[in-house]
C-alpha cells in the first residue's frame, strides 16, 4: 500500500457524517452531509434497519470509512427518547433538540415543509458540532429508570383532571334541570328522589346518563386512590435515592407527598445543578429583560423550563407562607410585599417560589436546613 493511499484512508477516518432527521408518524425524512455535499432519503417510521442502511449508503456516497463517526439530531417530540437510545447503542453521537430553540425566520408568512425543516436542522447541526454551542438548546435525556419514575405522578395528574371533568359534567347535567347536587357517595340512589321544578321525576335517559357518568367518576377516583397509596408506600420504603429525597421533603410542614414526589422526580433527582441560577432557569422562573437603546423593561418570567415544577412551586410558595410563617423566607416576603398592592404580591410570590426551590435544592444536596422552617425529621 502506498503512502498516498494511507493518507487518503486516514483522512476518510477523520471525517464526520452529519445526519438530521425529521420524524413523523408515517415517514422519517433524513438528510446527510459530510460538511460539503448532501444526500437525502426517507424511511418508513420505526424501520431501524432501513435507517442504518441509509447511514451505510451515505458513507459510501461521501467516500467515508465504515468506522467514520456519525453525528445526528432530531427534534424532541412524540417519539420521545427511544430512538436516541437506539442510535447511541449503534455508536451514533445523537442529540435531541429543543424544537423551540431552533432559529426561524421572523416573517409573518414563511414556507414550512419537512424538506425545509430537515435542511435547517442539518445546517444548525454542523454549526453546533463545529463549536457553536449557542446555535440551539439540547435536551438532557433521562435514563430509562428516571423516565419510568415519572409515570406514576403524571398518570395521577391526568386522572385528577379526568375526575374533575366527570364531576363538572354531572353538575352541569343536573343544572340543566335546575338542580344542584354533589356527586358524592349514594349519588345513584338519590337520583330516584330528585324532582324537577314541577315535581316530576328526572327523565329515564337523563338518569341513565348520570349513572354511567358517575360510574366513570368512581372508577377514576379509585385509580387515583390506588396511585396515591402506592406513592405513600414507596415513600415509606425509600428503596431508591429519589424516594429518599421525597421522604426528606415530606418532613417539611406544608409539603405533601404528591408535591414532594413531583419536585423530586421531575426536578431534583435527575438534574445536577451547579448554582441557584440553574435551578431558577430550569423552572422557568428567571426574568427576561428587554433592553434596546433607551428602552428597558422586564417581560416577566421566561416560562421556558419545566411547567409542572413552575406551577407547583408557586402553589407551594403560598402554602409555605401559611404553614411556615416563622421561616426566613416567609419573613422576607412579608417585609417586602405584605403591605404592597395585589400586583406586587403576585410578583413577590413568584420570587418566593424561586427562592423556595433554591432553598429545597440546598437542603437536599448540601443538608442546609431552611432557617426558621419546621421540620419533623432531618
Amino acid at each position: 500500500m502506498t503512502e498516498a493511499t494511507l493518507r487518503v484512508d486516514d483522512s476518510a477516518r477523520a471525517r464526520v457524517l452529519y445526519m438530521a432527521q425529521e420524524l413523523s408518524a408515517k415517514q422519517w425524512r433524513v438528510l446527510f452531509s459530510d460538511g460539503e455535499k448532501r444526500r437525502g432519503g426517507a424511511v418508513e417510521a420505526g424501520d431501524l434497519a432501513a435507517l442504518l442502511e441509509q447511514i451505510r449508503r451515505a458513507k459510501e456516497r461521501f467516500g467515508l470509512a465504515a468506522q467514520a463517526p456519525v453525528v445526528s439530531c432530531y427534534e424532541a417530540g412524540r417519539d420521545g427518547f427511544w430512538l436516541h437510545r437506539f442510535l447511541v447503542c449503534q455508536g451514533v453521537d445523537n442529540v435531541v433538540v429543543d424544537a423551540a430553540s431552533v432559529e426561524q425566520s421572523r416573517r409573518s408568512r414563511r414556507a414550512k415543509t419537512d424538506r425545509l425543516d430537515v435542511e435547517k436542522l442539518l445546517r444548525t447541526l454542523i454549526r453546533w458540532a463545529g463549536g457553536e454551542r449557542e446555535a440551539w438548546r439540547v435536551v438532557q435525556v433521562p435514563s430509562e429508570a428516571e423516565e419510568d419514575a415519572r409515570r406514576l405522578h403524571r398518570e395521577r395528574e391526568r386522572l385528577v383532571k379526568e375526575r374533575t371533568a366527570h364531576r363538572t359534567r354531572l353538575r352541569s347535567l343536573l343544572a340543566l334541570e335546575g338542580l344542584s347536587v354533589s356527586p358524592t357517595r349514594g349519588f345513584v340512589q338519590r337520583l330516584e328522589r330528585l324532582r324537577r321544578w314541577d315535581g316530576s321525576a328526572l327523565g329515564e335517559e337523563l338518569r341513565a346518563e348520570l349513572e354511567r357518568e358517575y360510574r366513570r367518576l368512581e372508577l377514576v377516583s379509585e385509580q387515583v386512590r390506588t396511585l396515591e397509596a402506592r406513592q405513600r408506600a414507596r415513600i415509606r420504603e425509600a428503596a431508591s435515592p429519589a424516594e429518599a429525597q421525597v421522604a426528606r421533603l415530606v418532613a417539611f410542614r406544608g409539603l405533601g407527598a404528591c408535591s414532594a414526589w413531583v419536585l423530586v422526580m421531575e426536578f431534583f433527582a435527575w438534574r445536577a445543578f451547579r448554582n441557584r441560577r440553574q435551578v431558577g432557569g430550569l423552572a422557568g422562573l428567571t426574568g427576561t429583560p428587554h433592553a434596546s437603546g433607551d428602552s428597558a423593561r422586564e417581560q416577566g418570567v421566561s416560562k421556558a423550563g419545566n411547567r409542572r415544577v413552575r406551577t407547583l412551586a408557586i402553589e407551594l410558595a403560598w402554602l409555605w407562607l401559611r404553614y411556615q410563617p416563622d421561616s426566613a423566607l416567609s419573613r422576607w416576603y412579608r417585609e417586602r410585599f405584605a403591605n404592597a398592592g395585589p400586583r406586587a404580591r403576585k410578583i413577590g410570590i413568584v420570587a418566593l417560589a424561586r427562592k423556595l426551590l433554591v432553598t429545597l435544592w440546598r437542603y437536599l444536596d448540601f443538608d442546609e436546613v431552611p432557617r426558621g422552617a419546621v421540620v419533623t425529621a432531618v
